[in-house]
């Protein structure tokens, strides 16, 4: 792997091998799809890594923009074809944005598991 963390000035997004856990938090609103690909690239080495589970923990990102959701939802549909990973989802409450918009991913991929607490 390049890099474990991609970072801004309102967001960080951490990769922790151990636990082959994603980490994001702050508030990501970049423009478009060029200015996502450093975290599509750190999503995608992970997967490459083709680990039982990857979870991806969003509990502490207050808000993802219209192109940071599409960035997550066409990572979610390429997990489709790693068929030995588990992809696991966690959200908050807290986060208003996060109850319908992550619910839509468990669409994309049947197997996802998602827990919103």
């Amino acid at each position: 792997m390049t890099a474990h963390e991609v970072k801004g000035d309102d967001y960080q997004v951490q990769y922790e091998p151990a636990s082959a856990t994603v980490y994001f938090k702050g508030e990501i609103s970049l423009g478009g799809s060029r200015d996502y690909a450093p975290i599509v690239n750190l999503l995608n080495e992970v997967a490459a890594l083709e680990p039982p589970t990857i979870t991806l923990h969003l509990r502490e990102l207050a808000f993802l923009n219209s192109s940071g959701i599409s960035m997550l939802s066409k990572f979610v549909l390429g997990m489709r074809k790693k068929k030995g990973t588990q992809l696991l989802v966690l959200g908050s409450k807290k986060m208003p944005w996060q109850g319908k918009s992550l619910k839509n991913l468990e669409r994309l991929l049947p197997g996802l598991k998602l827990v919103v607490e």
